[in-house]
């Protein structure tokens, strides 16, 4: 009875957080690779990793510890960003203080962090530790993995080794670093809608392959790794805001080359000819990004002399997002491991239905849900759950009169009732041959069991359809 009494409890409560979701978010933007520090230098990481916190769920957290008169001072979140081994010393961890920024998130990075040649490893991963300023523990959270490498490839890259190539589709960072100085540094961000070289922030863009034959208003994209000379297009993965089509180009001693077509490499130089211009190229202004008009090379026809703020850095990037809401528990545990769901697979139908989830940080203590229904779930390993998936009739009566997909939220909530969100939902959708007409149901009379009979095996016989919201 205890245990179905706290069941219907937990109901209510994932009820009331469908309907008004407090969730908390922490995201973290890493670069792909990172370049090694030898003897005493320390070559920090460029771009710094950033993280961001955001949703409701941190302001509702705020409102919590105010009312146990803990006070503002008590709410503010503090961390430490390290790598992952064991052995990191306390100068290879950095304190993170985070700022509120116009847009109510919480901003902070590590700029002060390397890698130094004692460390053997050709791959890491970061590792952030967040705190409350009471001293409560928020939780561990991990980025993806970050690839090793002693210095920006010289070699022509070979497409038989794609490690550190870049692919269309993929995201980067861009930043310039006036006369090599790394006081200097800009990145390429974006602000108010407007593209800025910033020095504190930078923004992640998706770089896309694109048909050079067509026009702007077309631009089709195309998969595959992205060379000198092809045209791209960089999107901003935050806002969406998009530069004109551009031709990017290898740099060499400040010339921009124009007859090199070998793939890019992490940690090259490049620079960006606006497509159709008379040798327009992207650049920076101190923090303004302008247009720069290059001159033309008398003695090479084949290159053009660029300035110092045309000349960019591209490196690939990585970013790794956790959500969880404590808004509808008592939550005493720190907030970690934060499951992230990969992939959904499905297998068998009916009332026999499974379903896989697919991921990273799953453990024993999860259950699936799908939207307010408890699944039968089990723990395969830290990477696969698998659990059966409700009959329709689970989601109310009202369903016997549904003739359209149903379609719910799937949520990972763990025993204490901390729930942790997904992007991904699960569709019921009845069989289209067993709908007589398009039309539905209004006028059933009250004694037709029959009727409901064949609605209740049409849903039984139900095809399931899995996708993830964009």
């Amino acid at each position: 009875r205890s245990n179905s009494y706290q069941g219907s409890l937990l109901q209510d409560s994932v009820r009331r957080y469908l309907q008004l979701p407090a969730d908390q978010t922490v995201l973290i933007l890493h670069a792909k690779v990172a370049q090694k520090s030898y003897g005493n230098e320390k070559r920090f990481f460029c771009p710094p990793p950033c993280v961001y916190l955001s949703g409701p769920g941190w302001k509702l957290k705020q409102e919590q510890i105010k009312a146990r008169d803990l006070g503002e001072a008590g709410f503010r979140v503090c961390g430490y960003m390290g790598l992952d081994s064991m052995g990191s010393s306390l100068m290879e961890t950095q304190k993170l203080s985070f700022e509120e920024q116009p847009d109510a998130k919480g901003f902070s990075c590590a700029k002060a962090l390397y890698i130094s040649d004692t460390d053997k490893r050709k791959h890491f991963r970061l590792v952030l530790k967040l705190f409350f300023s009471n001293g409560q523990e928020i939780g561990t959270f991990h980025s993806k993995l970050i690839k090793v490498i002693s210095k920006p490839s010289q070699k022509k890259q070979s497409l038989k080794n794609t490690d550190l190539c870049i692919s269309s589709g993929s995201k980067v960072s861009l930043f310039n670093r006036l006369r090599s100085q790394t006081v200097s540094t800009r990145y390429l961000s974006v602000e108010g809608g407007a593209f800025i070289a910033s020095a504190r922030q930078w923004a992640a863009f998706t770089l896309h392959l694109a048909d050079e034959r067509c026009s702007r208003s077309e631009f089709p994209l195309r998969e595959g790794y992205i060379r000198y000379g092809s045209v791209v297009q960089l999107v901003c993965t935050a806002t969406g805001v998009t530069l004109p089509p551009l031709i990017i180009r290898k740099v060499m001693k400040q010339y921009a080359m124009l007859d090199v077509d070998e793939p890019i490499s992490q940690l090259h130089k490049c620079a960006f000819q606006f497509q159709g211009s008379d040798r327009m190229y992207l650049c920076l202004s101190t923090d303004k990004v302008i247009q720069f008009q290059a001159s033309p090379c008398p003695k090479e026809a084949n290159r053009e002399l660029l300035n110092d703020g045309s000349c960019w850095t591209i490196i690939s990037t990585e970013t790794v997002e956790y959500t969880f809401s404590e808004s509808l528990a008592c939550v005493r545990e720190p907030v970690s491991p934060v499951p992230l769901i990969a992939a959904l697979q499905l297998t068998g139908g009916g009332d026999v239905a499974m379903l896989e989830v697919q991921g990273e940080y799953f453990h024993a203590h999860l259950k699936v849900w799908f939207g307010d229904v408890e699944a039968e779930t089990m723990y395969r390993s830290p990477k696969s759950l698998v659990c059966v998936v409700p009959d329709v009739s689970a989601f109310g009566s009202d369903w016997r009169w549904l003739r359209y997909p149903i379609t719910v939220p799937l949520l990972l909530i763990r025993d204490d009732g901390l729930i942790y969100s997904s992007s991904f939902t699960f569709t019921y959708t009845p069989e289209q041959s067993c709908i007589p007409g398009q039309q539905v149901l209004s006028d059933v009379p009250q004694d037709s069991d029959r009727l409901l009979d064949s609605i209740h095996q049409e849903f039984t016989r139900t095809n399931f359809h899995l996708f993830m919201q964009t």
